[in-house]
């Protein structure tokens, strides 16, 4: 297993068959890990086919398993950038950290993807 992040509010590792370990911890870590596991269950009912796919959410130890949804991108333009985060807003969910760290690249397909969703909001309207 591979430590690709480790902050005063989470540590991320990858493991070797493809799945993202995320941990949360410091000041309201049950509530960005409730609301991560909400927004990430509400983009997949929506089929969202840009993001991680919610593998497993555990509670007690505010912890999820994801699917990995590529690798950092080290170079990304800002117009492209806003378009991509604008892309999600379609599926209802305004990410509220659009950063270009929050974006992955999947060789798979050749698609960027948007990752971390902590902090995200789901629409008026979307609910």
């Amino acid at each position: 297993m591979l430590k690709v992040k480790d902050t005063l509010r989470s540590t991320v590792h990858l493991t070797f068959d493809g799945r993202v370990i995320k941990a949360y911890h410091g000041p309201n870590a049950d509530a960005r890990f409730a609301n991560e596991v909400k927004v990430l269950r509400h983009l997949e009912a929506r089929g969202c086919g840009f993001v991680p796919r919610l593998l497993e959410a555990d509670a007690e130890k505010l912890r999820i398993i994801t699917s990995n949804c590529g690798g950092r991108v080290e170079h990304l333009d800002a117009a492209r950038t806003r378009e991509l985060f604008a892309e999600l807003e379609q599926f209802g969910v305004r990410h509220e950290d659009p950063d270009m760290r929050n974006v992955t690249y999947r060789q798979s397909d050749g698609r960027f993807c948007i990752i971390d969703f902590e902090f995200a909001t789901i629409l008026p309207g979307f609910e």
